[in-house]
């Protein structure tokens, strides 16, 4: 029955394998600068593109890379706003025109909540 028994290392996860024969990627250092003059190095894959600012893990403060040239700002688009949407649609008389009919729908009761409907004489109460 002993030789049956099964048998474990200890509590969570542990590797029995060895390094022997493991050929590790290749590798770089890089450092970082950040303004309070702190500086701190990663090891990053050596085909990795290299970021230029990265967050220092003991300070938590930017830094930037050293010997690293600043990239290019991107283009930012302007902001359209709905009413940028609607021009490039439409006409400013187009426009003129859609709301004259909406309003009128309105005004009729067609359209819209009641509460925004004019009264009309069958609706109005007399005084």
């Amino acid at each position: 029955m002993s030789d049956r028994a099964l048998r474990g290392s200890r509590l969570g996860t542990q590797s029995f394998e060895d390094e022997r024969g493991v050929e590790m990627a290749p590798r770089q250092q890089v450092s970082y600068l950040t303004e309070s003059g702190h500086e701190f190095h990663l090891t990053l894959s050596a085909e990795a593109e290299i970021p230029y600012e990265w967050e220092s893990p003991q300070t938590g403060e930017v830094g930037r890379l050293v010997g690293g040239t600043e990239p290019e700002a991107k283009k930012e688009k302007p902001v359209r706003t709905h009413w940028d949407m609607l021009r490039e649609r439409r006409s400013l008389p187009e426009l003129e025109d859609i709301l004259t009919e909406r309003l009128e729908l309105l005004r009729a009761g067609s359209i819209g909540p009641a509460h925004l409907h004019r009264p009309t004489r069958s609706r109005r109460r007399s005084a």
